[in-house]
């Protein structure tokens, strides 16, 4: 089925806001409903939405996959309480690590992450609270990238024949779909959600596996977020749309304290775009990078190379996994 896109400019926030409440409540009726909640800005109206509609009736889960950034499961819990969201952080590394075992393929590490969210966690909280449908934000471009091949969204489902309910027992209601980021933004800043929040930079479904090129071990994550601290302090005061810390596969040669020593590369990327469809470089001060390669060469435990990403999308994608 073709999704009608509702663009930003012609979005009437509130009125969208009331009729997503409406058929959200209406979908479950008497029953339950679970969010996904990731901190970022499409599950967070999604979170609220389904609020407003269901009460009590909704529960939501924070699912600590140990691929986030630091401290991001207590600061999101702490900010929806103010909401009088409940938020329940569940704990889940062991089996996103044991499921991302040995995968190196984008693809494969993607399709791993997706089945161990639908078909192991979700499945499992979905039978402990007795709901029967699942919340999510889903948006119009997550959909377009994975149908044209570009890459798999971890929540885009119905859309490649997969049927939620046959194959997980539960169904996913999708209140954001029509829209893409600068148009759920809108509806977030509507919401009363906080600018921290509805300005907040996409992060990707699989989080920081998607920064990782090769296997996503833990120390490799730790890693990963490591410089993505670092990067998202040092440029705090950037307008971009996106940037990202890249940890590579591949060994380096460098020098530390006079003697050859092999270690690791890490990318920067800094995007410009209104949607993420089409993207351009942003242009770092020399200073800023200059900055930005001394602590992660000094911070980050063997890096020893600092590179920046300056290729438009297309051809570049704005993640590299």
């Amino acid at each position: 089925m073709a999704i009608t896109e509702l663009q930003a400019g012609a979005l009437n926030a509130r009125q969208f806001i009331q009729d997503q409440v409406r058929q959200i409540a209406q979908t479950v009726g008497d029953g339950i409903a679970i969010t996904a909640l990731s901190g970022g800005v499409d599950s967070s109206v999604c979170t609220l939405l389904a609020h407003q509609a269901l009460g009590d009736r909704l529960k939501t889960y924070f699912v600590e996959n140990g691929l986030m950034r630091q401290d991001e499961p207590q600061r999101v819990a702490e900010l929806f309480a103010r909401f009088g969201v409940n938020v329940e952080i569940v704990p889940a590394q062991k089996e996103f690590f044991r499921a991302l075992k040995g995968l190196t393929d984008p693809e494969q590490k993607r399709e791993a992450i997706t089945q161990t969210f639908y078909a192991k966690v979700f499945r499992r909280l979905v039978k402990q609270s007795g709901a029967r449908f699942l919340v999510q934000g889903t948006i119009l471009t997550d959909v377009e990238e994975t149908v044209a091949g570009i890459k798999r969204q971890h929540n885009v489902l119905e859309q490649l024949g997969i049927d939620p309910r046959r194959a997980y027992g539960y169904a996913v209601l999708e209140p954001v779909i029509q829209l893409r980021k600068d148009g759920v933004r809108k509806v977030a800043k509507a919401l009363g959600l906080p600018k921290s929040l509805y300005a907040r930079m996409p992060f990707p479904g699989p989080a920081l596996a998607a920064r990782v090129v090769g296997e996503a071990t833990p120390e490799r994550i730790e890693l990963v977020r490591k410089a993505t601290a670092i990067l998202e302090t040092e440029m705090r005061n950037v307008k971009a749309f996106q940037y990202m810390a890249i940890l590579h596969e591949d060994r380096f040669p460098g020098m530390r304290e006079g003697k050859r020593d092999y270690g690791l590369q890490i990318e920067i990327r800094c995007w410009d775009s209104v949607d993420a469809r089409v993207a351009t470089p942003v242009w770092l001060a020399p200073h800023l990078l200059k900055k930005l390669a001394r602590r992660m060469t000094e911070e980050v435990p063997g890096v020893v190379s600092v590179t920046c990403n300056i290729a438009p999308k297309p051809p570049s994608t704005m993640e590299a996994v």
